[in-house]
């Protein structure tokens, strides 16, 4: 398996023997199958990858294994100063990483940029978050004797990861993992695992110590299951879809899991917003990374009175999006990442309008930049609460309008839906802001922002009851979400406390 396209050869010196598996501190390619990774702008070839086998996944988790509780022994400032010494080595090769994401994800090298940025910082959070992480001494009721908490990791953890964010999504698991004394075994999606073999080479030359982290590339269904399923892994961190997430919890039934799954989060623009502002944080969540995003702008929900204003707003934005090959100058949006988010987005869009949606600009894929996988930015008007469009995850450039009666019928709307992520609220009334966010069922509820505002130290996940996931991660939240609290009593026979 050491087959590269020339043509990135220059981003991933040397070729041949590192574009494999990394499992137990060395890189492997002996595979008997092979997939190929595709740039979706090109449909050029990048590189052929090792098709990993289940027994591949299991060596590697015994790998992660060995290592685990040499790794937990270590102090919590080593690790932390391993995770800080691993940012600044991704900064340092900030410009070669995220060259490769452009190229196989799709999206606007400067979009990449500043993904790659994110998945730096990343790291030196879950160094500084895991260095002042502290427990509780507990007042005993047992005379003579006190109790206090630690926190310990879970073990080995699987982590599984999608194709929109594979930089930085993976940084937002391995990270807190790593700092909190886990080993990993790690899977990314097949459609962007050459950007995965070229950050493990990165943390890699960072000189972790063997086994820590291991990198299995492959099937979802073959190794990711391996690795979720497998008795010797102890908890479970996945981004992905809604479907694959609740397959994986239920091939890893008791372990504890983090899963981050999907959203079709409403931005509520009631008639006294800012409509220019709205429009443009509709826009930039429909749009930034080609709208393939778990927070995006799934749908408005517009009060009636200003909803064609509105429409007109953000189709003026719509129209001055540059669409085109990522890599060049000025372009705003790149293709969709794979031909499932394509035929997905063109079914939702085609279902609205054969239901009497109104299609105001886009509307349909743009083969002639050089590839089926371009889809125009598209609006559209008159959607209504009950079409697919409204009620699935589109994962694309896409900003369905749903004119409603007051904030009633917008608050009812917005709760009636399956997805529980992220929603928005545009209003220049601040206290009825704060009261309807109190109302709405997601994880986050931004005001007067879009719908994909997120800073990473900020708890992000899905609603109870909603399938949008489980648990939490971002800053504290995930290092609290992978580790485990243990309490320790211990006897003070000639101990008065006086103090709480």
């Amino acid at each position: 398996m050491d087959k590269l396209n020339p043509n990135i050869s220059a981003d991933l010196p040397p070729i041949a023997e590192r574009i494999g598996n990394f499992i137990g501190g060395a890189w492997e390619n002996a595979e008997a199958e092979s997939f190929e990774v595709i740039n979706p702008a090109t449909k050029e070839v990048l590189a052929a990858l090792p098709k990993s086998s289940r027994e591949t996944a299991r060596r590697a988790v015994d790998a992660a294994v060995a290592a685990q509780n040499g790794w937990a022994r270590t102090s919590v400032w080593e690790r932390a100063n391993l995770c800080a010494a691993l940012g600044k080595a991704i900064e340092a090769r900030a410009s070669e990483l995220a060259r490769v994401l452009s190229m196989e994800q799709g999206k606007p090298i400067a979009e990449a940029e500043g993904e790659v940025g994110a998945a730096a910082h990343g790291f030196h959070m879950a160094a500084e978050m895991v260095r002042y992480a502290t427990g509780e001494f507990v007042g005993g009721a047992t005379e003579g004797r006190q109790v206090i908490t630690r926190r310990f990791p879970r073990g080995v953890y699987a982590v599984i990861t999608p194709w929109n964010y594979p930089v930085n999504i993976p940084i937002e698991y391995i990270a807190p993992g790593l700092a909190t004394g886990n080993t990993i075994v790690w899977t990314p999606a097949p459609t962007t695992s050459l950007v995965a073999v070229a950050l493990m080479r990165i943390l890699a030359d960072a000189g972790m110590p063997p086994g820590i982290l291991n990198l299995v590339l492959g099937e979802g269904a073959v190794v990711g299951d391996e690795i979720v399923s497998s008795p010797k892994t102890n908890a479970i961190g996945f981004t992905g879809s809604t479907a694959t997430g609740h397959r994986i919890a239920m091939r890893g039934a008791g372990k504890p899991m983090v899963l981050e799954l999907g959203g079709n989060g409403p931005l509520i623009v009631r008639r006294d917003a800012d409509l220019r502002r709205a429009a443009e944080a509709a826009a930039f969540g429909a749009f930034s990374n080609c709208g393939q995003i778990c927070a995006a702008t799934g749908r408005v929900l517009a009060d009636a009175e200003i909803a064609e204003a509105l429409a007109k707003e953000i189709v003026a934005i719509a129209e001055r999006q540059r669409v085109g090959n990522p890599m060049h100058q000025g372009i705003t949006m790149g293709p969709l990442n794979n031909a499932n988010v394509a035929r997905k987005v063109a079914e939702h869009v085609e279902n609205a309008i054969g239901s009497g949606a109104k299609c105001l600009t886009g509307g349909r894929s743009i083969p002639e930049l050089g590839s089926e996988l371009f889809y125009a930015p598209t609006v559209l008007s008159h959607v209504t609460p009950w079409m697919k469009i409204a009620r699935e995850e589109t994962f694309g450039p896409v900003v369905p309008i749903i004119a409603l009666s007051g904030d009633d019928e917008i608050l009812q709307v917005a709760n009636d839906t399956e997805y529980g992520l992220s929603m928005a609220i545009f209003t220049r009334d601040i206290e009825r802001g704060l009261a309807m966010s109190s109302e709405l069922s997601a994880g986050i509820v931004n005001i007067n922002e879009s719908t994909v505002f997120w800073e990473t130290h900020m708890a992000f996940g899905g609603s109870s009851g909603t399938k949008s996931g489980l648990g939490r991660i971002g800053g504290r939240h995930a290092i609290e979400a992978m580790s485990e609290v243990r309490s320790v009593s211990i006897p003070f026979p000639n101990y008065n406390a006086t103090g709480l």
